[in-house]
């Protein structure tokens, strides 16, 4: 974590409920927390804990039925849509299922321009427009005359992650919330991805936000974990804190689910 904290995202009593009466059902509970420029932060727990939900009162796509969020300490004001693309230059996300993150219509070359559009380079000349879009493709091991009049599906999934961070370097946002970037893709590239993401991270300085249920992940790469269950955050500090002296029986029993190769695996929580 940076010497000097600046705080760029924070949240005050962050709530959302969905339903009414015995539907009810409390997906984020009164949660708190600050997050500062540069620092990587990792938001664990099992499916179903609520993490998903805050990343998307986060990024302005749900609203929060109680508490407030504070970009850069002024409370966030999104209330309409030319408010919250300004936001969004700041704010941009890689999901979870690459197969659905993009528009099934838009060319690469359309996904990639939205971008420079985005940045305030819509008056560029063609050319300039094209050797951005070819450094970025470079960024993330891909060769953009490869992909131009190509639609994404026509990728994999892993070359669909990495275009997806080709859009993270165009866009040069504050900050980016991971969703599970690597869970629906294999393992050579979920090291390639995870790698790209840490070298745009000390490219640009901007804060990484991991939303993961992988906790060995979290150990190794973050400055900041918080524990979240049943939509509360019940535990965070330094991974060191959390992970090697843990105070929650929760945060012990994610920490003896990921199996060891030399121990007998306890499936007893299955």
């Amino acid at each position: 974590m940076p010497d000097e904290k600046n705080l760029c995202l924070s949240g005050s009593g962050l709530t959302k409920v969905f339903g009414f009466g015995r539907q009810k059902c409390v997906a984020v509970d009164h949660v708190d927390f600050n997050f500062y420029e540069g620092e990587i932060v990792s938001i664990v727990g099992e499916s179903g804990s609520g993490k998903t939900t805050l990343a998307k009162i986060l990024l302005g796509l749900i609203n929060p039925t109680e508490g407030e969020v504070y970009f850069q300490g002024t409370k966030r004001d999104i209330g309409t849509q030319k408010k919250k693309k300004e936001y969004w230059k700041s704010i941009q996300a890689i999901f979870q299922d690459p197969f659905s993150s993009y528009n099934i219509f838009n060319k690469i070359d359309a996904v990639l321009l939205d971008c420079i559009h985005m940045r305030g380079g819509r008056r560029l000349p063609r050319a300039e427009k094209v050797a951005l879009m070819t450094e970025a493709c470079s960024f993330v091991n891909l060769k953009f005359e490869e992909l131009t009049n190509k639609y994404p599906f026509e990728l994999s999934g892993g070359q669909m992650q990495r275009l997806m961070i080709a859009r993270i370097f165009l866009l040069r946002p504050q900050i980016l919330l991971a969703d599970e970037p690597t869970s629906m893709i294999d393992a050579c590239s979920r090291s390639t991805i995870l790698g790209m993401l840490m070298n745009l991270h000390f490219e640009t300085g901007m804060t990484l936000i991991f939303i993961t249920h992988d906790i060995g992940l979290a150990y190794y790469v973050s400055d900041t974990i918080y524990i979240m269950e049943h939509g509360k955050f019940i535990e965070s500090g330094t991974p060191d804190e959390v992970i090697l002296h843990p105070k929650e029986a929760y945060t012990r029993r994610l920490i003896n689910d990921v199996p060891k190769i030399h121990e007998e695996w306890d499936l007893s929580t299955v």
